[in-house]
């Protein structure tokens, strides 16, 4: 069947709409994030990502360069601990002098059910999604309240309805676009704008690899995907381009679910109930599974 296909931000936006501004994010060295950052550096900021990974970060920020002409520096930190975090936004600010955009996009997924999942595992990923937004938020906001810049939160659209082995992203990501919601609400009368995208099946990313049973791609998203297939990376990267743009100026405390309609379908990925009651017969479908 014919499909719509995702357009090359360049072919959308101006160039240039964000000469001047620096964008923060974590969560950028790969992924979703990293094609975020890279479409707002094609599109004229320049950027530091924030990750666990200080090798792979550089390896990262030099490819980002390279590919876009803009500056990028690598910080290496953990959204857990808030002075690691704090020390990459000095680090920003010594290099830049400023902060416009800030992109939290640092996050953990891993499929298991309430049964089997383990209450250290639970905070982990509330730690590294919810926590590590509100310190992200906290370090930045007074280099984005002088700018009257703009929130991204990287969410989902799994707290939406109850999906299965999915509690601990459900939680968090629930709890997040709370957090965006207040963030508007509170820095608005400063200029400072908050919003979430809320991607849903995005090819070749770690959350779609964890959700969707191997093999089976071809045959499931035409029958949980309104327009019949995956989500591209850029996907996001225009959805971010809009929300940080001049376009979107009157756009607060929203989010734009990037998911070609899915949230709509209300189905699931993975044999219902089969799944809850055999979880063993779910491993075998999924990777990153922890039945």
């Amino acid at each position: 069947m014919p499909v719509n296909k995702a357009h090359p931000s360049t072919s959308v936006f101006k160039d240039n709409i964000f000469n001047g501004q620096v964008v923060f994010i974590t969560g950028g060295r790969s992924g979703i994030g990293y094609t975020v950052v890279e479409t707002l550096m094609r599109h004229g900021a320049d950027a530091v990502i924030v990750g666990r990974d200080a090798k792979g970060l550089a390896e990262s920020a030099a490819a980002l360069q390279k590919s876009t002409g803009k500056r990028c520096i690598a910080a290496s930190a953990d959204v857990r601990k808030v002075d690691q975090i704090r020390a990459a936004v000095d680090k920003a600010i010594e290099a830049f002098g400023r902060i416009d955009f800030v992109v939290c996009g640092a996050a953990g997924n891993f499929l298991a059910p309430i049964s089997a999942l383990s209450e250290n595992a639970f905070r982990t990923v509330i730690e590294i999604d919810t926590l590590g937004t509100y310190n992200t938020v906290k370090a930045t906001l007074p280099h984005v309240r002088k700018t009257q810049g703009a929130y991204l939160h990287i969410s989902a659209t799994l707290h939406y309805r109850g999906v299965p082995y999915q509690a601990h992203v459900g939680a968090a990501k629930a709890a997040v676009d709370a957090l965006s919601q207040v963030i508007a609400v509170e820095e608005g009368p400063r200029g400072v704008r908050s919003n979430v995208v809320a991607p849903g099946p995005i090819a070749n990313t770690e959350g779609t690899l964890r959700l969707v049973p191997k093999g089976s791609e071809t045959d499931i998203i035409p029958r949980i995907v309104p327009l019949a297939r995956f989500g591209e990376t850029i996907d996001i990267g225009n959805a971010a381009v809009y929300l940080f743009s001049p376009a979107a100026s009157y756009v607060s405390g929203s989010v734009l679910v990037v998911d070609g309609g899915e949230m709509h379908i209300r189905g699931t990925s993975l044999p219902y109930p089969e799944s809850v009651l055999d979880p063993e017969s779910t491993k075998k479908l999924v990777v990153g599974s922890k039945l």
